[in-house]
C-alpha cells in the first residue's frame, strides 16, 4: 500500500503548486508592468497646460514643469528656504486648479493651467530662460531652482482638506492684505500679517512724479474731471488693513484704490498723493496685489534663519503642509 502521506503533497503539488508557476510564468510581464506603473503614479503625476505662446495644449510631468514656473516667479538669488516655499506654493496653485475645474476655464483651453502670468502662473520654457540668463546661469541657477522643487516634492498647502488658493506677490510693503479687501471673497487662511523682512526689495518703496496737467488727463479719459486745485479734489476715504486704498474721491467721484492704481500705472494701491506747484508726486509701499505670500517677505524670512514650512504657515494662517505622492 502506498504511503498516505506522500501522496497528499503529490496532489497538492499537481493542483495548486504547479498551476501558480505556469500562470507567473504566462503573465509576469502584465504584472511586473503593473508594478512599474503604479510605481511611477506615486512619484509624480502629468498634468495638461495650455501654451499661450504656441497655442497648444503640452502634456507634462508637474515637478518638471514647476521648474520653469519657480525660475520665472522668483529669482535664483533668493534664499533656497524661499525657493522651497515658492516651490510648494507653485504646486499647491496648480492642485487647486485641478480640483476647482481649471481645465473648464475657456482660456485654458482643456487643459488645467496656462503659461500667461496675467491668469495663471508665469511659465517660460528651457530655451527661453536661457536666452534670457546664459548657460552659466542654467548650469548653477537653474540647478538650485531645480533642488528646491526635488526637495519639496508633492508637497502642497491645506487647509481643511482642501488644496488651499496659495496667492502670492513680489512685495506687501510692510504688511499683506486680507483677501475680501482686494479680491471678491474672503478666504480664512488668505489674512492680513505683518511682513516685516522686504527692506531689501527693490519696490518696497517707490515715488512716482507726473505733471499736474498729466495727472488731470489720466482721469479725464475715464471721465473725471479735476481742477487745477488737486490738493482739494483728492481725498482717501477708506484703507485696508494692510494699508492700501479702498475707496478714494477724485473730484467729485468715489473709486476704488486699485482703479487709481490702474490708471495712474502705481506699484500698488497703497499709496500717498502729494502735490507741489508743479507736479503730483505719488509715493507707493510694495508691489502687487498684496494678498498671501511676500516674495520678498519670504526670502527676508529665510535670511534670519526661518525655514520653508515656518514662511508658509507665517503667510498663510491655519495652513498644513502635506503630501499629494
Amino acid at each position: 500500500m502506498k504511503n498516505p502521506f506522500l501522496v497528499v503533497i503529490y496532489t497538492f503539488l499537481v493542483i495548486i503548486v504547479l498551476p501558480v508557476i505556469l500562470t507567473i510564468g504566462m503573465y509576469k510581464d502584465d504584472i511586473f508592468q503593473k508594478k512599474v506603473v503604479q510605481t511611477k503614479k506615486t512619484n509624480s503625476i502629468n498634468i495638461k497646460v495650455y501654451n499661450t505662446k504656441t497655442d497648444k495644449v503640452e502634456d507634462m510631468d508637474i515637478e518638471e514643469y514647476l521648474y520653469n514656473v519657480v525660475a520665472s516667479e522668483m529669482p535664483a538669488s533668493f534664499d533656497q528656504e524661499a525657493l522651497k516655499a515658492q516651490a510648494i506654493a507653485a504646486r499647491s496653485y496648480v492642485f487647486h486648479k485641478i480640483e476647482s475645474g481649471g481645465d473648464k476655464i475657456p482660456q485654458h483651453k482643456g487643459a488645467v493651467v496656462c503659461t500667461d502670468h496675467r491668469h495663471c502662473q508665469e511659465y517660460l520654457d528651457t530655451k527661453t530662460l536661457e536666452k534670457l540668463h546664459n548657460k552659466k546661469w542654467m548650469n548653477e541657477s537653474f540647478s538650485k531652482i531645480k533642488k528646491a522643487v526635488d526637495d519639496t516634492k508633492g508637497m502642497v498647502l491645506m487647509f481643511e482638506a482642501r488644496t488651499i488658493q496659495p496667492l502670492y506677490h513680489s512685495t506687501s510693503g510692510g504688511k499683506t492684505e486680507n483677501s475680501e479687501e482686494v479680491f471678491s471673497s474672503s478666504l480664512p487662511y488668505l489674512r492680513s500679517v505683518d511682513s516685516p523682512y522686504e527692506q531689501e526689495s527693490p519696490k518696497f518703496r517707490a515715488n512716482m512724479k507726473i505733471s499736474k496737467n498729466d495727472f488731470i488727463n489720466k482721469f479725464k479719459g475715464i471721465g473725471i474731471v479735476l481742477s487745477d486745485d488737486i490738493d482739494k479734489d483728492i481725498e482717501v476715504i477708506s484703507r485696508s488693513e494692510g494699508g492700501s486704498v479702498k475707496e478714494i474721491r477724485v473730484g467729485k467721484s468715489v473709486i476704488k484704490g486699485s482703479k487709481v492704481r490702474s490708471i495712474l500705472g502705481l506699484n500698488s494701491s497703497d499709496f500717498n498723493i502729494k502735490v507741489d506747484k508743479n507736479f503730483v508726486n505719488i509715493l507707493t509701499k510694495g508691489y502687487g496685489h498684496g494678498v498671501g505670500m511676500s516674495q520678498w517677505g519670504a526670502n527676508g524670512m529665510a535670511h534670519k534663519g526661518y525655514k520653508y514650512d515656518e514662511i508658509l504657515k507665517h503667510y498663510f494662517k491655519g495652513v498644513s503642509i502635506e503630501n499629494k505622492y
